[in-house]
């Protein structure tokens, strides 16, 4: 399994979140886990990070190689070039305690 972190700039978080929703098969179909979590920068809500679950590294580069997700970021006013790391765990470590 690889890990996806991705960084953009939005115009409207609330118009990108339920785009980025409608757009789940997709992502799906290419291999997401649909594991993920959203972040946005302190005080920046328009400033969007996802970290997500793929099944590898090869499968995400094909979805944003071949799929519709480029459109889709233009339609849903993503206003920056993505920033993409592909990211392989090394280690994990918890304490046990419940996030919110």
């Amino acid at each position: 399994m690889t890990t996806i972190f991705l960084k953009h700039t939005v115009e409207d978080y609330d118009s990108w979140k339920a785009g980025f929703d409608d757009h789940a098969n997709t992502r799906e179909e290419y291999g997401s886990h649909e594991d993920y979590r959203l972040f946005h920068e302190t005080g920046s809500p328009n400033e969007i990070v996802m970290v997500g679950e793929w099944e590898s590294a090869e499968a995400f580069q094909r979805f944003m190689e071949e799929s519709d997700v480029k459109e889709k970021m233009g339609e849903l006013g993503v206003i920056s070039e993505p920033e993409v790391y592909i990211l392989e765990e090394t280690e994990a470590e918890t304490s046990g305690a419940t996030s919110t």
